[in-house]
């Protein structure tokens, strides 16, 4: 048996349903269906006929509709769905807390791709000692083809203690051949010898591939055929030109930073870029566009603020091309000559202001005091209108001895 229970309690108890098993055929129930006391309108009250949709619905506590039809539905369960929660924002007037949604994390922008080439790696140098040994071998072979040919001046054979050969037969087809070997050993051998410094390095290519890179230091043997680009790999100051900006406000700006900087990857800055030099300059021009500056005489709050923007930004930028920036700091901020007139007239109208306002408030303070000490104390007896020509008075008596006392 069902019992449905109405929202009020003056609503009659609704009978038993009642179930009829005709043969053949499913089972049938008829229910009674009970209507709910329609709500009452501000015209059924003064007496007119009162209006109310027809409540063929059981209603809860939570104020959720049901149908009735619903209840004794026969067929499968339906399959649940789930839904999602509806996003409700904050309508103005009305007091609702709007919903926050989940922060977006700021994608880093996606740096290119790097060239499996233009990875450094160290090249593959021999001491000083052995390229001066083979020069030494060059010249000594040069000097023994010629004792061999007889061609050895009497004065150099002399001081070399060496006799007359023999079979000296002159410059033939073999001591040619001894010339261009022992020639040969003494260019590579003397060609190749380098000087490594501290702070430098070399990018080695041989016929436009890349061969290595050498940082060491003191004398060294480098192939001669390789080509050499010289690399300052010290920490370096760079200290810009003026360059354009603009202040939260849109206001052109020219701004001077010094940046400190220093190349980490040789093969990188150097074969990555045409010029690297010039690619931190055009990183730094960016960044400054890209960076809120603060106008000269604002309120300055975080000091490393701008700082620290314009660092991430720049080595963000440079990090592909082997160069490691440490600090982008601006030196020196002003208007750009453009609006340079116009916000100087500014800045003096605004401190102006200021001071007129601190005057005027030193004054009424004055005053103020001065009235509330004389009535306080018994002094004088003032009534509203005695009052208001007192404060007028001292008003003017302050207000001109501020002018004769100057800022």
């Amino acid at each position: 048996m069902t019992t449905i229970t109405p929202d009020t309690p003056e609503s009659p108890v609704p009978e038993s349903p009642t179930c009829e098993l005709p043969v053949p055929g499913p089972p049938t129930c008829e229910l009674p269906v009970v209507e709910p006391p329609a709500p009452r309108s501000p015209s059924s009250e003064a007496g007119g006929p009162a209006k109310g949709r027809p409540g063929r619905v059981i209603r809860n506590e939570t104020t959720t509709e049901i149908p009735v039809h619903l209840l004794f539905r026969d067929g499968p369960d339906p399959v649940p769905v789930r839904l999602r929660p509806m996003v409700v924002g904050s309508r103005q007037g009305t007091g609702e807390r709007p919903r926050l949604g989940r922060p977006v994390a700021e994608r880093p922008l996606p740096l290119p791709p790097v060239d499996p080439e233009l990875v450094e790696r160290p090249a593959r140098v021999l001491p000083g000692g052995a390229g001066v040994l083979a020069g030494m071998c060059g010249a000594a072979g040069c000097v023994a083809t010629s004792w061999w040919a007889g061609v050895l001046p009497p004065l150099v054979a002399v001081a070399l203690g060496l006799p007359e050969h023999p079979g000296a037969t002159g410059l033939g087809p073999a001591q040619w051949a001894g010339y261009a070997a022992a020639g040969a050993l003494g260019l590579f051998g003397f060609g190749g010898l380098a000087r490594g410094r501290t702070g430098r390095a070399w990018v080695l290519g041989l016929f436009g591939r890349y061969r290595g890179s050498v940082r060491r230091t003191g004398l060294l043997w480098v192939n001669p055929l390789l080509l050499r680009r010289r690399v300052d790999v010290r920490l370096r100051h760079w200290r810009s030109e003026p360059m354009q900006a603009a202040d939260h406000s849109g206001v052109a700006l020219r701004v001077v930073v010094l940046v400190v900087w220093r190349v980490r990857d040789t093969v990188r800055a150097t074969l990555g870029v045409e010029d690297h030099e010039t690619y931190v300059r055009e990183c730094v021009e960016a960044a400054l566009l890209r960076v809120p500056m603060e106008a000269p005489g604002a309120v300055r709050g975080s000091p490393d603020t701008v700082q620290d923007a314009l660092t991430r930004l720049v080595a963000a930028d440079a990090a592909p091309v082997g160069i490691e920036v440490f600090s982008v700091r601006p030196v020196r901020v002003e208007y750009a000559p453009e609006v340079a007139a116009v916000m100087h007239r500014r800045r003096i109208a605004t401190l102006d202001a200021q001071h007129r306002a601190s005057v005027l408030t030193s004054v009424v303070d004055s005053v103020e005091d001065t009235v509330t000490r004389l009535t306080t104390r018994g002094l004088v007896e003032l009534d509203d209108y005695e009052r208001k020509m007192l404060v007028k008075d001292l008003t003017v008596a302050f207000c001109a001895g501020r002018g004769e006392a100057g800022p």
